[in-house]
């Protein structure tokens, strides 16, 4: 069914193929030239496809995929050889840009490399993200990065990013998986000159379940493939529902 596109009588030209099966394992083909370098529909074919809503399959899950070379833009900046630590605005909402940059600043100070904006927080009246970029900005120290969320409307997302990118922003961060993962390619051939977080709010639908789904090591893996620089790939605290294997699994992708 796989193999045949929809049709057992469809085009050989665009078929996948199956290249292997062992046990519960099978590895299948697909032309490259059925999407080429076009994330959306890629993602459509193959981490969202189909296959997940046909009746036929009471367990299909993507385990693992691998990429012709050249075919994403990939990260701008290389992962530093050291560990850094990264903090979030808290609460989530509510904080004037003041009170934003203030608590920035005492992460800062506590010696947080990288200080983000939390995934809900946009571009609310009572913390525009101009003001908000603004603030911080000019209350963090040399060498602490603020990552701001663009996320929101699309037509306007280069425009947001650019201007976050004027007022001082270290870093930008798009929810990839609500806005779509093209707006890291869409955000990293801009060439802003600033590293890309990707934060993962909703792909726990794709890969927290183990009959349906996808592993979140393929997941991370293609995250980092479309342009972050950051990914976001879980806890080793119990707060979310990675194990630690699957963390380990997602840094090494």
């Amino acid at each position: 069914m796989i193999e045949s596109v929809g049709r057992a009588d469809g085009p050989v030209h665009v078929r996948g193929r199956v290249a292997a099966q062992t046990g519960g394992r099978t590895v299948l083909e697909f032309p490259e030239t059925n999407w080429g370098a076009d994330i959306t529909l890629l993602v459509s074919s193959l981490l969202a496809g189909e296959w997940a809503d046909s009746a036929a399959f009471t367990r299909c899950r993507l385990v693992e995929a691998e990429w012709p070379p050249g075919l994403f833009p990939g990260p701008a900046f290389e992962a530093p050889d050291a560990v850094l630590v990264g903090a979030i605005i808290k609460p989530s909402l509510g904080l004037s840009p003041d009170e934003v940059a203030e608590t920035a600043a005492l992460l800062g100070a506590g010696g947080a490399d990288l200080v983000k904006d939390d995934e809900l927080l946009g571009n609310p009246e009572w913390c525009p993200l101009e003001d908000r970029v603004r603030a911080v900005s000019s209350a963090l120290t040399r060498g602490v990065r603020y990552a701001a969320n663009v996320t929101g409307p699309l037509d306007t997302l280069l425009e947001r990013a650019a201007r976050a990118a004027e007022l001082g922003a270290g870093a930008l961060m798009v929810n990839a998986f609500a806005q779509g993962l093209d707006s890291l390619r869409t955000l990293r051939e801009a060439e802003l000159g600033l590293p890309i977080f990707a934060h993962r709010v909703g792909a726990a639908l794709w890969t927290r379940g183990a009959a349906v789904g996808v592993a979140p090591g393929v997941v991370a893996e293609l995250t980092r493939l479309c342009g972050a620089d950051y990914v976001q790939v879980g806890s080793f605290m119990g707060s979310v529902y990675d194990t630690p294997d699957e963390v380990r699994t997602q840094i090494h992708a």
